[in-house]
């Protein structure tokens, strides 16, 4: 009995070991501590290239999450007029943007009750000869020169939830794309780097094959589209430097800070290698605090937004954020509005991941599944 007793208490110990180490290099086990030191000097002044990006940003959220306010497929006109602006944000910065439409599929969705309440009500959101609603996704690509075929892909979804005007929740990671598009224009790249506007995260669509990036990555598997790694950012506007703001899902929060003033990279385990590199370079490059996680899918919050839908075809991702509910207060709420917003924070963080990207675009090829 005492035997048995001390090989469980030697597992535990050397289980409790494998999480705070992390063992970056085994893919099968959970990785809690990350490579590198996350920043924890005083932060200096935003310099004057930061201080553009943090109007920019500003501006952006003030027009989707304040101007427009509630933006999805059941405020059909919101979502149309956040899809014209992001298209004309990209071509004023020199882009050529493409639009990806699709139909939305009747049964697909796990609330078709939800969806035929809006093909009555929202009869102009239909296409000509068509009962179903088009739904569109925004891109546009800074070409590489060299490893032009291999593709780091930076998604964001720019609708809101319902009875949201969604400035965190997203129009916070649209307008980082729409930044990091603005910086990395006219860059000369090794490596494509594609930027995606995403429709339809939030839900009835979240998880289903009407998901804007579902359907987005099914075709781009579909072309045997070579994505070394897709970046999804979800919410990137909140921070605090208060103790109790941060909470985690279970078993996390044994382990990790209890305050909400860092930018957090989290991916599947299947997906470690590349979170491992992104985070590194942004220890290396950016003075703001980080923290990561590899861990299963099945943990809440780990799968929750735009990168789930790479992994289902097999494409390495992972998922940029200030963590969502488990810090913001106004998550899924009609307060989540523009002047909830922490800009400084979000400027470092936006100039800090395009640093990265451009980064990862010029350097040694990244990581395979």
């Amino acid at each position: 009995m005492y035997f048995k007793t001390l090989k469980i208490k030697l597992f535990g110990i050397f289980t409790l070991f494998i999480l705070i180490t992390g063992c970056p290099q085994v893919q099968i086990l959970p990785q809690i501590k990350m490579f590198g030191e996350s920043y924890s000097q005083e932060f200096k002044e935003l310099n004057k290239d930061e201080r553009v990006i943090r109007q920019n940003l500003k501006n952006h959220i003030g027009f989707l999450a304040g101007t427009l306010g509630e933006r999805n497929m059941f405020v059909p006109k919101n979502l149309k007029n956040a899809a014209a602006y992001i298209d004309k944000s990209f071509r004023a910065q020199g882009h050529k943007v493409g639009s990806h439409e699709y139909v939305l599929q009747k049964g697909f969705s796990r609330n078709t009750i939800v969806m035929d309440t809006f093909r009555g009500i929202f009869p102009s959101n239909f296409p000509s000869g068509s009962k179903e609603p088009v739904a569109t996704n925004i891109e546009i690509e800074v070409l590489g020169n060299v490893y032009r075929d291999e593709i780091i892909l930076v998604g964001a979804h720019y609708d809101s939830v319902i009875g949201s005007p969604g400035a965190n929740d997203n129009a916070s990671g649209t307008a980082g794309l729409l930044e990091i598009g603005n910086l990395l224009s006219g860059k000369k790249l090794k490596r494509t780097i594609r930027l995606v506007a995403f429709v339809n995260e939030e839900p009835p669509f979240f998880a289903t094959k009407n998901m804007g990036s579902y359907v987005y990555a099914q075709r781009s598997r579909e072309r045997g589209e070579n994505i070394q790694g897709m970046i999804s950012l979800e919410m990137l506007g909140y921070y605090s430097t208060q103790k109790r703001t941060q909470k985690y899902p279970f078993p996390l929060g044994l382990f990790k800070s209890d305050t909400g003033n860092f930018i957090a990279f989290v991916s599947n385990l299947r997906s470690k290698k590349l979170l491992n590199c992104f985070i590194k370079r942004f220890r290396n490059i950016v003075e703001f605090p980080s923290d990561g996680v590899a861990f299963p899918q099945i943990i809440p919050g780990i799968s929750w937004s735009d990168h789930q839908s790479f992994w289902k075809f097999n494409y390495p991702a992972i998922m940029v954020t200030d963590t969502a509910f488990f810090r913001y207060p106004y998550y899924h709420s009609q307060e989540d509005t523009p002047d909830k917003i922490c800009y400084d924070h979000m400027a470092r963080v936006v100039s800090g991941l395009s640093k990265v990207i451009e980064d990862l675009a010029n350097g040694p090829s990244l990581p395979t599944l």
